[in-house]
């Protein structure tokens, strides 16, 4: 018996029952549709979360204090006045591998013009920082080192600072603006950067210098952090190393040696590409577990085909003893039944793989977030479709290529 034969029949078979068909292969229409949806969903949530980490800048390093035990109280890094003037200038001085270094204080509060207020931090920073987090002045201008040099008190503000205290869409530059009881001179505008994938408004923010910040506002000496820009992706590592050799020398730190294990760094640094890692390691994680999840309900379709299969075999027992008795070998039997099986579960698999994609649409308009669907995913889903019904589909076709045609023609 030839292949467009058993293909006929096997259409047949399917068309006299189209319901019982479109149940058996509709645990696999939602299985493909899972699967597709879920990794786009996972995929696209990654490659948001990569992009917001390009857009800080992905040769990004963060210095801060490094937590310390008083009393046997573990103190809250913030507070640790570990990192001096001297550090930041030492680095700026002597790293190679640096392009960009800026010192980093903040405080938070009240920013007040005439009748508008908004909540908001203030970041005292140099002019550095601006190329370390890919920042750049839509209006006006950057302030000065003489700016700094004289703790001037001016400011940039983010959009959404300047949203909320000129509702009206007045221009802020030149005017000034109070934060808490402190006025402050606009001197320029950030150019708006949005939300990030955390949901973190990137345009809440005011810069201003930080001799300001840290004589005017907080009233402090030592910083809260120092940002760093390597000259590439490639040269951080070095750059990290760089930078921990001139921290613990400003900070006489002692070495290891055979009788001294050495003191313990009171500072940390972290890098973008660790945290790039780390974050890709985490939202793979949770892509497989999702694709896991939706993968479930392949295995249940399946089930289902091999359990119609086997109804299949039963109900149409004296029509396989009849072909048998007219020549048929086992091996067409088997053949037609898993022609059967396959078509089921490949024809839920096309109507899976368009379900999916359009719940992923589906997904992206209404709940705005971010999908991403990979040409392996489909690809993979039609494999595993194909697989799904030889492999639930052999045994009841086995089961049914060894019937005894006499037995098979009793049969009532």
């Amino acid at each position: 018996m030839n292949y467009s034969n058993l293909f006929k029949i096997a259409m047949r078979a399917i068309s006299a029952n189209k319901t019982r068909s479109f149940l058996t292969a509709l645990g696999i229409i939602i299985g493909i549709a899972s699967v597709i949806t879920m990794l786009a969903v996972g995929q696209g949530t990654k490659r948001s979360i990569q992009s917001n980490i390009a857009e800080m800048g992905s040769n990004m390093i963060m210095i801060s204090p490094g937590a310390d035990m008083r009393g046997g109280v573990r103190q809250d890094a913030s507070s640790m006045e570990t990192l001096k003037m001297i550090d930041f200038q030492n680095i700026k001085d002597e790293c190679s591998y640096l392009k960009a270094v800026s010192p980093t204080v903040q405080s938070s509060g009240q920013w007040i013009y005439g009748n508008n207020n908004t909540p908001s931090s203030i970041y005292g920073v140099n002019q550095d920082y601006m190329e370390i987090r890919q920042l750049s002045i839509s209006d006006g201008e950057m302030f000065t080192d003489a700016d700094i040099k004289s703790s001037a008190k001016v400011c940039i503000l983010g959009q959404t600072v300047v949203d909320n205290l000129f509702p009206d869409g007045g221009d802020p530059i030149g005017k000034v603006v109070r934060y808490n009881s402190i006025p402050f001179r606009v001197i320029g505008v950030l150019k708006k950067k949005g939300y990030n994938s955390m949901g973190m408004d990137q345009d809440n923010l005011v810069l201003a210098p930080y001799t300001t910040v840290m004589k005017r506002i907080m009233a402090q000496t030592y910083l809260q952090g120092i940002q760093c820009s390597a000259i590439t992706e490639g040269v951080t590592d070095k750059a990290i190393d760089e930078i921990t050799n001139i921290l613990r020398r400003n900070h006489k730190l002692r070495e290891a040696t055979a009788e001294f294990d050495g003191d313990a760094d009171d500072f940390n640094i972290r890098s973008q590409e660790e945290l790039s890692s780390m974050m890709t390691t985490t939202t793979d994680m949770l892509t497989i577990l999702l694709g896991c999840v939706a993968g479930i309900s392949l295995i249940v379709g399946g089930i289902g085909i091999m359990n119609i299969m086997y109804v299949s075999v039963t109900e149409r027992t004296r029509e396989i003893g009849l072909r048998m008795s007219v020549g048929a070998r086992g091996i067409d039997i088997l053949n037609q039944f898993l022609i059967e099986a396959i078509m089921l579960s490949v024809t839920g698999g096309i109507i899976g793989v368009l379900l999916g994609v359009g719940a992923s649409y589906f997904i992206k308009s209404v709940a705005h977030w971010p999908i991403y669907i990979q040409p392996w995913s489909i690809i993979m889903s039609f494999a595993v479709c194909t697989f799904t019904g030889v492999f639930f589909g052999w045994y009841p076709a086995k089961k049914a290529a060894k019937l005894d045609p006499i037995e098979a023609l009793r049969y009532e």
